[in-house]
């Protein structure tokens, strides 16, 4: 079911978001949504540039490939 929101905007962020709708042919309410779980998503995962430095620092990986194979044999304990 549907849940109705009230968003307090200034004029320009109102202007900003009804011309950002109108040119993707959306309506407002839906191109906020879409806007905000896109962020909300991309937030979860790492950008390029940081998966890159993860990617080539070769000790980080092998602690992390050690860490999953011990997790996998249930090997360790959980730290909250």
């Amino acid at each position: 079911m549907s849940k109705i929101v009230t968003v307090r905007l200034a004029d320009e962020e109102y202007r900003r978001i009804v011309l950002g709708a109108r040119n993707e042919h959306r309506p407002i309410s839906n191109f906020i949504a879409a806007l905000v779980l896109k962020e909300l998503d991309e937030g979860a995962y790492v950008d390029a540039v940081e998966m890159a430095q993860i990617r080539s620092d070769k000790t980080l990986l092998e602690k992390l490939k050690a860490g999953h194979r011990d997790a996998k044999n249930r090997r360790g304990k959980l730290v909250g």
